[in-house]
């Protein structure tokens, strides 16, 4: 009778050591679980406010740019590096030609504003593709941004901004990165000349959007540049 039941025996217990799901508490199970469940979840969340944003009859940023930047945004904010609940978005990948900042109230989900905006002269013609932090590289640089102080320069009403990640935009505020407004960001320019002005590295909008698109976003909120040739992993990996 106990040859009958030794290699039962013996079979159930490579059974369980074999499989480490069976042979497990249940809080490495949880855990488990857990560790399966925390990507699938924060996608699902992106995506959820994503469909849920209220464009305000504006056109929609990409889904693969405003989950970059919602991923920044939060954690930026758990840190304090920015207060606001507003969220401005650049698609560096998009044509100069179109609308390509948005500005997002974060507590409504709503778009608020959706501009034109230039890149600097030596990151491209028509399509932004080449990006600097260097002083005088007349280049733009990506990343994010928290926004600072309204200033009167040599534009007139401009935006300060302070670059948030190491070697990537961190130069901005001794560049003299800001947002201001220029003539040759503008319909008109495009109709003439086929493509957008551009400007020495700042990203430089519409002189009629300026005042409204500056009073939002000052002091503290989250700017993001986006360009696919960046993944969110380098991003992390710079943030300051």
């Amino acid at each position: 009778m106990i040859y009958k039941i030794f290699p039962v025996i013996l079979f159930s217990f490579f059974l369980i050591f074999s499989n480490p799901e069976v042979y497990s508490t249940p809080e490495t199970s949880i855990k488990n679980q857990t560790a399966i469940q925390i990507k699938p979840t924060f996608d699902s969340k992106e995506d959820s406010i994503y469909r849920s944003l209220n464009s305000n009859n504006f056109d929609l940023p990409s889904l693969e740019g405003f989950k970059e930047a919602l991923k920044g945004f939060y954690s930026l904010k758990e840190k304090g590096i920015i207060q606001k609940d507003i969220l401005t978005l650049v698609d560096f990948s998009l044509s100069s030609n179109v609308k390509r900042l948005w500005v997002i109230d974060m507590s409504t989900n709503t778009i608020l504003y959706n501009s034109l905006v230039a890149h600097g002269r030596n990151t491209g013609e028509e399509f932004a593709n080449s990006f600097s932090n260097a002083n005088s590289s007349f280049k733009s640089s990506l990343g994010f941004y928290a926004t600072g102080e309204i200033y009167k320069g040599k534009h007139g009403m401009s935006l300060k901004l302070d670059g948030l990640e190491k070697g990537v935009n961190n130069n901005a505020r001794e560049r003299g990165v800001v947002i201001h407004s220029a003539d040759y960001v503008s319909n008109e320019f495009i109709k003439c000349n086929k493509r957008l002005g551009r400007s020495q590295g700042c990203p430089a909008i519409p002189k009629e959007v300026l005042n409204n698109i500056v009073n939002t976003i000052k002091n503290k909120s989250c700017l993001f540049i986006y360009h696919p040739s960046r993944s969110f992993q380098e991003v992390l990996a710079s943030v300051s």
